[in-house]
């Protein structure tokens, strides 16, 4: 019986023990190059999915913070809360009509049941917050 490490037995079985290592380097090398690839692809595409859907403006957040509870999500109040507190919409002409200095002026000193914010934020989250809610037109 020949031995199998023999030339001729591997050239004719078609196995080559010197080959093996090579190979196998060579295909994990190939598939942690197609990983790593594939994993900053991913990555790439969480952080821009992420940057964009999850964006709020700083006004957007402090309209959810304070305001949304009685002017709506939407500029227009719930109907209970518009009863009530006579709360009207961003649509309403009456409310159209006022500047955006007058809006900060109302959300700063309060009017008629509506608290008065200064103090409580800054004038930066005031202005921002107006300026969300003039947008919601």
């Amino acid at each position: 019986m020949r031995d199998p490490d023999h030339t001729y037995v591997r050239y004719a079985t078609g196995y080559n023990a010197d080959l093996v290592p090579w190979v196998v380097n060579n295909l994990k090398e190939m598939v942690m190059m197609k990983m790593n690839r594939s994993l900053v692809i991913l990555a790439a595409g969480v952080c821009i999915t992420g940057h964009l859907g999850f964006a709020q403006s700083a006004g957007q957040a402090t309209y959810r913070a304070k305001c949304q509870s009685c002017h709506g999500s939407t500029g227009i109040p719930y109907p209970g809360i518009a009863k009530t507190l006579g709360v009207k919409p961003i649509s309403d002409p009456e409310v159209q009509k006022n500047s955006e200095t007058e809006m900060i002026k109302v959300t700063e000193e309060g009017k008629g049941k509506m608290p008065a914010y200064k103090g409580k934020l800054t004038d930066e989250q005031i202005k921002d917050a107006v300026s969300y809610f003039r947008s919601l037109k």
